[in-house]
């Protein structure tokens, strides 16, 4: 499956921005799709993971409540709405895709995803 992550931008903190990640080439509904991010200087972090159905969700703990996964099945993408944007969020965000079902290995981890697309940035200014 191709992933092909857009929505970046400048903006400034405590604003919003929404990220969206469109998947082609497979059965998008078959994958756990996650979402990663890497500040300059920094190790990828996980950010969150969504079920192939979207009812369940995972979060980073730094990101708990600020921000919102969701996908939309029959358009074969996933969003990233990311409120109360802070200067630590700055990063290159990348979406990630892994053709399993929800239980038994770690969302957490980005060595578990099999595809991935390109990142796309987001620089939050004070």
């Amino acid at each position: 499956v191709q992933l092909q992550a857009s929505g970046g931008g400048l903006v400034q903190a405590g604003g919003s921005l929404r990220l969206s990640c469109a998947a082609s080439g497979g059965t998008f509904s078959n994958y756990v799709m996650g979402w990663f991010r890497q500040a300059p200087g920094k190790e990828r972090e996980f950010v969150t993971a969504i079920s192939r159905s979207g009812i369940t969700t995972r979060y980073a703990d730094s990101v708990e409540g600020r921000f919102t996964a969701s996908r939309d099945n029959a358009k074969n993408t996933v969003y990233l709405r990311m409120d109360s944007l802070k200067p630590e969020d700055t990063a290159v965000y990348t979406c990630a895709a892994k053709s399993r079902t929800w239980s038994g290995w770690s969302k957490e981890s980005p060595y578990e995803y099999d595809y991935w697309g390109q990142g796309t940035l987001v620089t939050v200014s004070s």
